[in-house]
């Protein structure tokens, strides 16, 4: 996309705050503070401002605003109110190639980049300020109109007549702290378009509507973070003030514990790209069925991964059933991840798997700066063990008699026999998985 012509100029702040402009930016941003310092839900605000821009005399047809998060499946969060609905939807824009260039060819992305270079310049150039924001006002009909941007067509046709965005820019020196802030757009179908006094008024309140956007949003991404790095239970968990050390408690869980059979051959002789695509394709097969049915996968360990399926006593034969269902529904998906992949040229992978129950300590283990949120015990060595038997039985998918037991009849499942368990005293008997 070609450069873009320089901004035009904008309406500059009152002077003073005594006439019925000033009350009324008085009045939002005692607002705007109050809603952030309760922690409200960044929909539920940026209504509430809309709402009160409406009364306040702003002839608003279209208001969006949106900000960049950390996500590893989302990139992005957006709220858009329409004066028609008189309601926000909330988008979440997935992660990729269309999300990315949907954003660089607005004009929010245009403000994203000259925000990114007047930052880069006011670094190395002192004396140029790079602001905490920065606008753009485009007419859509009439002849001043400049329709320069795919969205500003858009809107024109759908009869608006004036349009105006802002980016607020978050972190020291434009370094953002999370993405570049928060962006906004709003449009009116006016015929003389946006006044001087709306414009005033949106450029005043903005940025402290944004730092009670960011209040919500910090918590948003904070648990999002969490919850992809630890899983839903035990990030929420952590996020709630379970952080101290040797803070754990004793549950009752079924265990599920997988592994790709011979991965070091396999790395070994494979790009290391090639590799990591493997493992993220093989644990999303995995994942999935696990994600279905309730289960928390607590870890990925290398090759390998770790997940709970949690239970009490009025649960227990039901979150068991849950537990191998999603084991024999992911050795399904595994099938069809390899049938694709040797179809592509790609290497096949093949996850063994183990499921056993037990008394389960379940918290923070680790070190004093560097805490681990799983679970320990007996049970879950058994289980490792178990996976390991694998292989010589010639089984994917191999069973505990604990967990046999608690399925009843109808289970599915063949014994296998007395084995010996590494660190466990007695021979256990073990179940084979048969899957249709």
């Amino acid at each position: 996309m070609p450069d873009k012509p320089p901004l035009s100029p904008m309406p500059s702040l009152p002077l003073s705050f005594d006439g019925p402009l000033g009350q009324k930016i008085i009045e939002l941003h005692v607002w705007a503070v109050g809603e952030g310092l309760r922690g409200a839900e960044a929909a539920a605000l940026f209504d509430g401002l809309c709402q009160r821009l409406v009364a306040a005399g702003l002839p608003l047809r279209r208001a969006f605003a949106g900000m960049k998060t950390l996500h590893p499946q989302w990139g992005g969060y957006g709220y858009t109110w329409s004066r028609q609905l008189n309601a926000i939807q909330p988008q979440q824009f997935e992660r990729g190639e269309e999300y990315e260039q949907g954003i660089f060819n607005s004009p929010i992305g245009y403000l994203i980049r000259l925000s990114e270079a007047r930052a880069a310049t006011a670094m190395t150039a002192p004396t140029v300020d790079a602001g905490p924001w920065l606008h753009l006002r485009r007419r859509l009909a009439g002849p001043e109109a400049h329709l320069d941007f795919p969205t500003l067509e858009q809107l024109a046709a759908d009869g608006a007549t004036d349009y105006f965005a802002e980016v607020v820019r978050f972190g020291a020196d434009g370094n953002p702290s999370y993405g570049t802030g928060v962006g906004y757009s709003f449009t009116t179908d006016w015929p003389e378009g946006f006044s001087d006094d709306d414009l005033v008024l949106l450029k005043a309140v903005l940025p402290v509507v944004s730092l009670a956007m960011m209040t919500h949003a910090g918590h948003t991404i904070a648990s999002g973070l969490l919850a992809a790095y630890l899983g839903a239970d035990a990030g929420q968990r952590v996020h709630a003030g379970g952080v101290e050390r040797g803070s754990v408690e004793s549950i009752r869980a079924v265990l599920w514990y997988a592994d790709i059979r011979g991965f070091t051959a396999t790395a070994d002789v494979t790009p290391g790209p090639v590799v990591i695509e493997l493992l993220d394709e093989v644990f999303e097969a995995l994942t999935a069925s696990i994600r279905a049915r309730g289960g928390q996968v607590l870890k990925f360990l290398g090759d390998g991964m770790l997940a709970i399926f949690p239970f009490d006593d009025a649960t227990r034969e039901q979150v068991c059933r849950q537990g191998l269902d999603a084991a024999a529904e992911a050795m399904c998906a595994i099938d069809r991840l390899n049938a694709t992949r040797c179809e592509g040229g790609k290497p096949a992978a093949v996850v063994d798997l183990a499921l056993h129950l037990g008394e389960v300590l379940y918290g923070n283990v680790g070190a004093v700066d560097r805490l681990d949120f799983t679970v320990i015990g007996p049970a879950v060595n058994e289980a490792a063990r178990i996976e390991l038997l694998c292989e010589p039985l010639g089984r994917k998918v191999l069973v505990s008699a604990e967990l046999a037991a608690a399925l009843g009849s109808n289970r599915g499942l063949v014994p296998l026999g007395r084995h010996t368990l590494r660190g466990v005293r007695e021979p256990r008997e073990i179940y084979g998985l048969e899957i249709a």
